[in-house]
Formats: C-alpha cells, sequence, structure tokens
C-alpha cells in the first residue's frame, strides 16, 4: 500500500473566477497524475470550485490562495495550511496566482514553487516588458513551464528569466473522451432553433477581451453586408462583457445570427456539428479550444498569436489572419463558408494531425518527470520517487507543430 510519506505532495493554486484554458489544464493533470505517486491538492477562490463538479474525488481541498502578496493576515492562514498539510510543491497557474503566493511559499520550509503562466500578459508592452521585479520574483520560482513553443520565447525573451528554470511541457487534450463525447450527444442546434441548412460557426472562448470576440463581430458584420450563404455564429461562454457583445451583435444586424448560451458542458457536440470553428484572440498560450476543435475535425479560422499557430497551420487545417484585422478575419470566414469542399479536406487533415500529435498523455507524464527533477534537485523526495525518476529533457526540446 503506497504511505503518505511515499508521495509528493503537489497542491495546485489557482485565483480565477471562471472556468477556461488554464484551469482546464490544471483539472488535465488533477485527474492524469497518478495518485499513487502524488498527493493531489487544490487551492481555488469558491467561485472556480462551484466549475469543477468534476474534480477527482481524490484531490484535497486546501483554502483559497491570498489574492494579493501583501494580504499578511490571508497569506499567513494559507501558509499554515501549507505546513500542516506538509505541501512540497506548490503549482501555480497564471502569473497573478505565482506572485501573490511567492512570499508564503518561500516561507514555508520544505516547499518550493512552480508557474504556468498559461499566457502572454497582454500589459507587458513597452518599456513594462521586463522590470527587475520579474527577476526578483524569479528567485523564488524553482521552475516555470511553458504550454508553447512561443510561450517560452516569451518567458525568456520577454520576461528574461534565467533558460534552465523554463521547461516546455505542450499542452494536450483528451483524444478519447472527446471522440466518446462527440459520437453519444445529441445535436444541440434544435435547442437554439438553427436550421441543418445554415453553416455553423462555433467560438469556445471566454467572454473576456483577450479572446476577441468584438472583432468576430465586426468581421461578421461585413460578411452579411457582402451577401453569400447563411450561416449563424454561436458564441460558447460566460464573461465580463456578455451583456456588451449582445449589444454590439444587435448594433450590427446580427441579432439574429449570433448567439450566446452561455457557458457549456457540452462543447464536443457543438464541434462534432460545427462547420467552422473561430478563434480570434489577441494572446494566447497553446488554445485547448482550437485543439480540441481540430481533433473533431472542424476547419479553424484563426488568429496568428502566440502558440496558435502551433496549432493552426495556415493552408493545412484552417486559416490563419493577422490579430486585430477585421477585414483579414472576415475574408478568410468568407472563404471557407463559400466552399464546404475545402472546409472538409481541411477539417479532416487538423484531426489526423490531432491524433497523432495532442494526447495529453504526453503532457501529463511530462508534468509528473518534472516535478519529480524538481523534488530531487531541492532535496524534497522521498527514495521511492527517486527511484522512479525519469530523466527529462533540456528546456527546449520537443519539436513545433
Amino acid at each position: 500500500m503506497t504511505t503518505r510519506t511515499s508521495r509528493l505532495r503537489v497542491l495546485h493554486c489557482s485565483l480565477s473566477q471562471v472556468r477556461g484554458g488554464a484551469e482546464e489544464h490544471m483539472l488535465t493533470l488533477l485527474r492524469g497524475l497518478d495518485p499513487g505517486r502524488f498527493e493531489l491538492n487544490l487551492s481555488c477562490p469558491p467561485a472556480l470550485l462551484s466549475h469543477l463538479p468534476d474534480l477527482p474525488a481524490h484531490v484535497r481541498l486546501a483554502p483559497p490562495p491570498p489574492r494579493q502578496a501583501w494580504r499578511t493576515a490571508a497569506g499567513w492562514r494559507w501558509r499554515q495550511s501549507l505546513r500542516r498539510e506538509r505541501i512540497q510543491i506548490v503549482h501555480a497557474h497564471l502569473s497573478s496566482a505565482s506572485r501573490a503566493v511567492m512570499p508564503w511559499v518561500a516561507l514555508t520550509p520544505g516547499a518550493v514553487l512552480v508557474e504556468t503562466p498559461h499566457v502572454r500578459e497582454d500589459w507587458r508592452r513597452g518599456w513594462k516588458r521586463s522590470s527587475w521585479l520579474d527577476r526578483a520574483a524569479g528567485c523564488g520560482v524553482a521552475g516555470y513551464i511553458a504550454v508553447s513553443a512561443a510561450n517560452a520565447i516569451y518567458l525568456r525573451q520577454d520576461r528574461r528569466l534565467p533558460e534552465h528554470k523554463i521547461r516546455l511541457i505542450r499542452n494536450g487534450i483528451n483524444l478519447q473522451a472527446l471522440q466518446q463525447a462527440m459520437a453519444v450527444q445529441s445535436d444541440p442546434r434544435p435547442e437554439l432553433g438553427i436550421p441543418p441548412s445554415e453553416v455553423l460557426l462555433v467560438c469556445a472562448a471566454r467572454l473576456e477581451p483577450q479572446k476577441g470576440h468584438a472583432l468576430l463581430l465586426e468581421a461578421l458584420a461585413r460578411l452579411r453586408a457582402a451577401g453569400g450563404a447563411s450561416f449563424r455564429l454561436v458564441c460558447l461562454g460566460e464573461g465580463s462583457l456578455h451583456a456588451r457583445l449582445q449589444q454590439q451583435a444587435q448594433s450590427l444586424g446580427l441579432g439574429a445570427q449570433v448567439l450566446f448560451p452561455g457557458y457549456c458542458t457540452h462543447v464536443a457536440a457543438w464541434l462534432a456539428v460545427a462547420d467552422l470553428f473561430v478563434l480570434p484572440s489577441h494572446y494566447e498560450g497553446l488554445p485547448l479550444a482550437a485543439m480540441e476543435a481540430a481533433a473533431a475535425g472542424c476547419v479553424i479560422v484563426a488568429t496568428a498569436v502566440d502558440g496558435t499557430p502551433e496549432v493552426v497551420g495556415d493552408g493545412r487545417n484552417g486559416l490563419l489572419v493577422p490579430p486585430g484585422n477585421a477585414g483579414a478575419l472576415a475574408q478568410a470566414l468568407g472563404r471557407l463558408i463559400a466552399d464546404p469542399q475545402l472546409r472538409r479536406q481541411l477539417g479532416e487533415h487538423g484531426r489526423q494531425r490531432a491524433l497523432r500529435e495532442f494526447d495529453q498523455q504526453r503532457q501529463i507524464a511530462a508534468t509528473a518527470d518534472y516535478y519529480a527533477e524538481l523534488a530531487v534537485m531541492h532535496g524534497l523526495a522521498p527514495a521511492a520517487t527517486q527511484s522512479r525518476l525519469t530523466p527529462v529533457r533540456p528546456v527546449m526540446g520537443g519539436r513545433h507543430g
């Protein structure tokens, strides 16, 4: 029988209030990491916890993390929970969570901090791209997991973090679960009154500025004005821009063609019937939604930002357009709406590639090995864990998509 002391004690930490790509990444690890090798814990706000009904039963719940590093009362209580549970690795998701908990992890003997930034922080422009604070904070982080090659470059060049602390572990998806869900879930179009004759565009993303929904609506208004095939756009997701985007759609004359059903638990059903998947983001990590769309055989139109070109090959499984360019987005959408044969060709190419390259088991295994490597490096690993350690290749290993 595996005892508690023979396992690494890992706590995943998030400040998010909603469930999006970074949170799905976290859940992938909480579901997939071997509970015989790791004792898994989760620290997050109650709002996020309410969106995680599928959290595995073996995951232990910890108090929510402090929202800012200087909230000393909350931070001290949280640190006490780390000591009480003898947490060895704190894995913070997004840089905001890492900055908030870093001093409290540093004050906890026997614990180290790992950060997965997930995305480039959009406020880092001009003189703000890097600062001494990044380099100072980097001293308190044992390692950074980059979810894409572009993310690794951002950490190295923009944040100027030491290369030896950056490990490239690309995101993956549960291909088997996606295929099973697509096979058993019923066609969702009748629920929203969408006839099968209309070209169906799907965008699965939080309704936040990062994701570029306003740009997409502007592009669709241009398409509608130009005439052509009838289409519907379904925006799956929730967020702070919900009301504003609905108002924009109405003002552009798209009220009947753009639907906002809110947070969706059956995205696979929409991917199974979608003709096009759209991701007009201003910045990304390695987008899980695009990976799932590719695995479902959907042709993708996306902006060429950060890690997205590692998922979407322009002219291979979709079309890439410059970020912030409504005209180019409208042109790409119009081309694929008008050409069902091209949609099928690109979609099938994307599906085959996804089956070859996007399986999340690679991500889970590489993360487990990185935890074990850090534990040995910092003297945290019990002998049983050290004996199972698998060597991990250097930071910039792996091949580009």
